[in-house]
């Protein structure tokens, strides 16, 4: 028969402190805190199957390894670069600046935990700084950034062929992967279409970028359009004899479109690639073109040029003022101005840019009989030559279109529609004068018809001429950005 001894409680001899102790359906082993129990043996067994073992509030582990969770330091916020240590868990404030964070050496099962302090990270960002040779990711070119205003990220070390990677992250995927996205302010009105913004200036300002993104993100949509020139005015002669003058020249209209739709030719899809721009974090400024002014009445003159608009390394020549009596010279530009009494029309995409960024005016009418002007060109297409038997004869040229996706369908004040409602066309020439105008300019780039009637503001189109009477101003150019913003 097996020896057993029944007790409820087992004290020491020293105190009479218990050692074991039975109360109810609690076993307490130990005599108080600052006391260590030790159980030796090869095996040692807690608990029962299906059971739990749990530590008391307060009480913590040592030798056990982790559980896939780091010791958050809540009290060392880290608000300069530092070195992480595995186990550990740190808030990262970079609301004064960006925080560099050394990762520590790699060792399979290492763990470190950081998270956005004060939701800074998207304007300040967090790089990550592997140890020596380690990767994350599998290995990047550049170390990664964390960039997610509000991010956490808990990175485990895997092995040397992957290095660290991201087991749990609140806002986006392993840093190798992470796909982030440019963050910007300014233009006078912002568009948001699906997972895009366009920002729209109609006067001069600064594109602010405040983040970039993750390549390819950072590169931008633009559509660059300079200010259209003032068309001609003509008072002399009289009679039965119309005397006319030259509409002013669209202004130059440069644009780089990835967005869905049909998007003139002249865009990146073209024999020539646009110029690509790809932003950086800082304010970019933005100069808008203004239009040039009309002959005025009772000066037998030419307009004014308009003015250039610019974005980064982006220049759109103003537009060609349009010719007047006197045989005056016309002017050349993004578009050329139109010309009169067998004057040649002005030179577009001056100076040159691949793809063009606008076309020639039209040539003026013989020097007797109708003497009539011609048309300015447009970004689409050529100035209509005064001389012409159609029924256009001396209509400003067509402007080029961009698809609506770019501007965003709830902005349907920009440029002006075209035959297919998903397009807006921008720089149309302005018409000459005496001639039916506005057949082609008016509806199809904002250019001014015949008779003064300016461009149209914002679309940089060119003003039409007038005989007799005051030449029409061109029309202000305008400036659209456009980016992946989620």
């Amino acid at each position: 028969m097996t020896s057993k001894i029944k007790v409820d409680n087992i004290n020491k001899v020293s105190d009479d402190s218990n050692i074991i102790k039975k109360c109810g359906s609690t076993t307490t082993v130990g005599s108080g805190s600052g006391q260590t129990i030790v159980v030796d043996g090869a095996t040692v067994t807690l608990g029962r199957c299906g059971g739990a073992v749990n530590l008391a509030s307060g009480a913590t582990q040592s030798g056990f390894g982790r559980t896939g969770t780091v010791d958050w330091q809540t009290s060392s916020i880290k608000t300069s670069t530092f070195t992480a240590t595995s186990g550990e868990g740190y808030f990262v404030n970079t609301t004064s600046g960006a925080v560099t964070v050394n990762l520590p050496a790699g060792v399979a099962g290492a763990i470190v935990g950081l998270k956005d302090y004060a939701g800074t990270w998207d304007t300040n960002a967090v790089t990550l700084n592997p140890n020596g040779s380690d990767k994350i990711g599998g290995g990047n070119a550049l170390d990664p950034t964390l960039e997610i205003k509000g991010g956490a990220a808990l990175l485990v070390f895997v092995d040397s062929t992957q290095g660290w990677l991201t087991t749990q992250e609140s806002v986006t995927e392993s840093p190798s992967g992470v796909e982030t996205f440019i963050c910007a302010s300014g233009g006078n009105t912002t568009v948001t279409c699906g997972n895009f913004k366009t920002h729209i200036f109609t006067s001069s300002g600064t594109f602010t970028v405040n983040s970039i993104g993750t390549a390819p993100n950072n590169v931008v949509d633009y559509t660059v359009v300079a200010g259209g020139a003032g068309g001609g005015s003509n008072n002399y002669g009289g009679g039965s004899v119309p005397r006319g003058s030259g509409g002013g020249g669209a202004g130059g209209m440069r644009f780089f479109s990835t967005a869905p739709g049909s998007n003139h030719p002249i865009n990146n899809s073209g024999a020539s690639p646009n110029t690509t721009i790809t932003v950086t974090a800082t304010g970019f400024p933005i100069t808008i073109g203004a239009g040039g002014a009309g002959a005025p009445s009772g000066s037998p003159d030419a307009g004014s040029d308009g003015a250039a608009s610019v974005f980064s390394t982006v220049t759109s020549a103003g537009g060609g003022k349009g010719g007047g009596h006197c045989n005056s010279t016309t002017g050349t530009g993004g578009s050329g101005g139109g010309g009169r009494n067998a004057v040649t029309g002005g030179a577009g995409n001056t100076p040159p840019t691949a793809p063009p960024q606008g076309n020639p005016g039209g040539d003026g009418g013989a020097s007797s009989g109708s003497y009539r002007g011609s048309g300015g060109g447009g970004a689409g297409g050529a100035g209509i030559d005064g001389d012409t038997s159609t029924p256009d004869y001396g209509a400003g040229g067509v402007g080029a279109y961009i698809a609506d996706p770019f501007i965003g369908p709830t902005a349907p004040s920009y440029g002006t529609p075209g035959p297919v409602s998903s397009v807006r066309y921008f720089a149309g020439g302005g018409s000459g004068s005496p001639g039916p105008g506005g057949a082609i300019s008016g509806p199809l780039g904002g250019g001014g018809g015949a008779k003064g009637a300016a461009g149209t503001a914002n679309t940089g189109g060119g003003g039409g001429a007038n005989s007799p009477g005051a030449g029409a101003a061109g029309g202000s150019g305008i400036v659209m950005i456009r980016y992946k913003f989620q």
